[in-house]
């Protein structure tokens, strides 16, 4: 080796939440190795939900978000390898390549990239003015701009991103308009009353919401977005544009090296990929989920990112325990908070337990007469309790789950 060639016993690539817990759970779960992080950013570990939160807000620092302060990384001997990322990996030789041209020795190696925003694929999509929120430098070019007077904003995506980001902008003072193209805003991940009820409230809240409209191109003077077209020839004027559109997995080096895998890298009950040694976690790991009945889905939650680093530390320190996590996930819109737990992918019922005009209720969603999943909206309680009914997979009545005056608990 040269000596600009780099070693470690366990080289974990992407340092985000998943990468960042499996840094942590090595040490807890006793391993003494060393530990190398590789981000591609120049930032030590940050929390990614608070970018389209409070961070653009404003209601928190940056370095409230850090997941730790520099002193523990350095106190835990995990050495940062920041502003770089792996561009190539031999996975016979367990070897990757850096961007710098360097190469790193690995004895395990934790694939945690996440993955990139999916940019829109049309005409104008580069201007500039147009921002994803996905990283600290993303959302500081968005406030920028908010400073020096943006006030006109197109989102478009009517997810988690697009709605948190239209609720910001909007207690900012922004005029927003937000499109979705399908025909209701959370249709992958929520059922229909929970949709109507969120594009209700932000229309209330004074955002011009659309959906079932289709982007044609966005418009531009001297390369910066003025405005975006849709299919039937209207044009909205823009001062900025936030796309959230979902993402795309960055796990190039890892198919390239032979890792198997369509829509990110398949990983088994430990982690492991294909691959021997590698590990793949997070956002960018298929797996086999037996709250989607067993399915190999790939679940974008800060839950499922640190439970998988866990698991694949454990198998790295020869305690293995399989992955079995209740999937949970969290919004904060205006003054709503919204829970879930579990996946109501494939439910055939609901259940309506509270009333939306008092702004706290919950969806509970059942198939075949089980509980898979529930939707919280400012009840905690609900969520709580909820969760054990989904782990169990409970049977319980409709009629006794609609009756908000009886705990959930006390049905189980």
């Amino acid at each position: 080796m040269s000596e600009a060639d780099l070693v470690a016993d366990v080289v974990i690539v992407g340092a985000g939440h998943g990468g960042a817990q499996a840094a942590i759970a090595l040490r807890q779960n006793g391993f003494a190795g060393t530990v190398m992080m590789i981000g591609r950013e120049p930032e030590l570990p940050y929390e990614r939900p608070p970018l389209s939160k409070e961070y653009l807000a404003r209601e928190k620092t940056f370095e409230r978000i850090t997941i730790r302060p520099e002193a523990f990384w350095a106190d835990k001997a995990i050495t940062m390898l920041l502003g770089t990322e792996v561009t190539a990996l031999d996975a016979v030789a367990h070897e990757a390549t850096l961007s710098d041209g360097r190469k790193v020795c690995y004895g395990h190696l934790i694939w945690a990239t996440g993955g990139d925003p999916r940019r829109l694929s049309c005409e104008g999509h580069d201007f500039k003015g147009v921002h994803a929120v996905r990283t600290r430098a993303d959302v500081d070019q968005l406030m920028a701009e908010l400073d020096a007077g943006a006030k006109r904003a197109v989102v478009i995506g009517g997810g988690y991103i697009g709605l948190e980001a239209a609720a910001v902008l909007t207690k900012l003072g922004c005029h927003v308009t937000l499109l979705e193209a399908l025909p209701r805003v959370l249709a992958r991940v929520a059922g229909e009353a929970l949709s109507a009820f969120f594009e209700a409230d932000h229309r209330a809240h004074g955002v011009d919401l659309r959906t079932g409209v289709i982007v044609d191109h966005l418009e531009g003077a001297v390369g910066k977005v003025t405005g975006v077209r849709l299919a039937d020839g209207t044009l909205l004027p823009a001062d900025l544009v936030i796309v959230g559109i979902g993402i795309i997995p960055c796990v190039e080096p890892l198919r390239a090296a032979g890792a198997e895998g369509a829509n990110g890298v398949t990983v088994d009950a430990e982690c492991r990929t294909s691959l021997p040694d590698v590990y793949a976690i997070g956002d960018c790991a298929a797996h086999a989920n037996a709250f989607a009945d067993g399915a190999v889905i790939r679940l974008e939650s800060v839950q499922n990112a640190n439970d998988q680093a866990t698991t694949a530390a454990k198998s790295i320190c020869g305690v293995p325990v399989p992955y079995h996590a209740v999937p949970w996930f969290w919004s904060n819109q205006y003054d709503l908070k919204l829970q879930t737990v579990g996946l109501s992918t494939g439910h055939d019922a609901t259940v309506l337990r509270g009333d939306p005009a008092t702004r706290s209720f919950s969806v509970i969603y059942l198939k075949a007469g089980k509980i898979i999943a529930l939707d919280c909206v400012n009840m905690i309680k609900d969520y709580v309790q909820g969760r054990k009914l989904v782990e169990a997979g409970a049977v319980i009545a409709p009629e006794r789950l609609a009756d908000a005056t009886v705990p959930l608990k006390e049905l189980a």
